[in-house]
């Protein structure tokens, strides 16, 4: 075979298998980050019903395991879910009941197929066991990471304005 038959012969199978392979690569990225729906303010709602059992127990679901930081109101901050769920049963500890509602101006952010952030103010309507009402609006930032097919917290900061 001549060198410039070669050359087409060659020219030829790129133009012809190079589609073929741009396909493969983009269905096989497809199925990588096709997993699920990033959250959405339902689901930031459903986290903070979650909170209203004023349990962190039952919220183990929603936060990532491991060494995470997660500010909070008070204390200043915890290193680890584990941490976290143990120092806010004590700051529960004086609810009797409580309503949160995460506002309109919540805003949902992707930084990749398998991250997201969020940012939010959420009203509280609650009830101290003295009866007193509390009523406050804080902010709230959530960083989400897709781990096991589930969106989980693995950073949060929750602040209220100065009064």
């Amino acid at each position: 075979m001549s060198r410039i038959t070669r050359t087409h012969l060659s020219a030829l199978l790129v133009f012809v298998l190079l589609p073929t392979l741009v396909a493969a690569a983009r269905k096989s990225t497809k199925r990588k980050t096709a997993t699920g729906p990033a959250p959405d303010k339902a689901y930031l709602q459903k986290i903070w019903d979650g909170w209203e059992l004023l349990d962190p127990s039952r919220q183990a679901a929603f936060y990532a395991k491991g060494p995470h930081l997660f500010f909070d109101v008070a204390p200043l901050k915890y290193a680890s879910w584990k941490e976290y769920q143990a120092g806010v049963v004590k700051e529960l500890a004086d609810y009797k009941s409580a309503k949160f509602t995460v506002n309109d101006d919540a805003e949902i952010h992707s930084c990749g197929a398998d991250c997201a952030w969020s940012a939010a103010t959420v009203k509280q309507d609650a009830i101290m066991k003295s009866g007193r009402r509390d009523l406050a609006s804080f902010r709230w930032t959530v960083i989400f990471q897709r781990q096991s097919g589930k969106w989980l917290i693995v950073h949060e900061h929750v602040s209220m304005p100065a009064p």
